[in-house]
């Protein structure tokens, strides 16, 4: 394993967030804010709890997960498809490192950047809620698996991505859709039950009820489930990117 060549891709990528900080980690930290002010504030005033739960609290976890698909996705996306773009891809591909290294560097600099402003997040809706997190071993293993999945999504997508407004098109249309139908606002149980058996065909209701759980105790769905989504996911979009490298599909054209 190229150690040196990980560490490179990953410090390259991770600079690149500092240097726009604002954009990369302030705006949308104060986004999910609004979120909260909003849903908490305007909602919570008239649903004073769900499922035993106040309403400003029980949508952190939604806010968290919303946050940080978004946020794995773009970065894994834009991290790969600009030296696409510019033309660089080439001089990765025929650097002495294999595609698993490469994969490593992008995908984990793009999931770190995710979890730390999940992490933000969670520190900033302290400030307006009381937190309780019944099983924090589980809570950062939900938060870490999905980083890396949907970093690995983000990283497919980059590659599939023929211009910038392909590069937007599956988080706006498809991802962030999901996330907002996948229960980050509302407890299932609260919908009709022919609702109900829709929702539970989204995958992201997977993800946020596990995550969920892992705060207040309540889900959903059952937590094994959870885990077992989030997992058959990682090894879909791993053998997906295992493909994409053997056969070079849109990165030897």
């Amino acid at each position: 394993m190229n150690w040196q060549a990980i560490r490179a891709i990953y410090v390259f990528e991770m600079a690149r967030t500092f240097r726009t900080i604002a954009q990369s980690i302030v705006s949308p930290v104060l986004s999910t804010v609004l979120y909260f002010v909003v849903f908490g504030a305007a909602i919570g005033g008239r649903i004073e709890s769900v499922e035993g739960i106040s309403y400003g609290a029980f949508i952190v976890p939604g806010l968290i997960m919303l946050t940080l698909l978004q946020q794995a996705v773009t970065n894994a996306s834009f991290g790969i498809y600009f030296p696409k773009f510019i033309g660089t891809i080439y001089e990765l591909l025929s650097a002495p490192m294999s595609f698993v290294e490469i994969v490593i560097g992008y995908v984990g600099a793009a999931a770190t950047k995710a979890l730390m402003i999940a992490l933000i997040i969670l520190a900033t809706s302290t400030l307006f809620v009381d937190l309780q997190i019944l099983h924090p071993v589980w809570m950062v293993t939900f938060l870490v698996l999905t980083a890396v999945s949907f970093a690995l999504l983000g990283f497919i997508i980059g590659i599939w991505a023929g211009n910038f407004e392909q590069l937007q098109l599956i988080p706006l249309l498809i991802i962030t859709p999901l996330v907002f139908l996948g229960g980050s606002f509302y407890s299932v149980s609260m919908l009709p039950p022919a609702w109900q058996t829709i929702t539970h065909f989204n995958p992201v209701l997977y993800l946020i009820s596990g995550f969920r759980w892992s705060f207040f105790g309540v889900a959903d769905v059952p937590v094994g489930i959870s885990i077992a989504a989030i997992t058959v996911f990682l090894a879909l979009c791993l053998t997906v990117i295992w493909l994409i490298f053997r056969t070079g599909w849109r990165l030897r054209q």
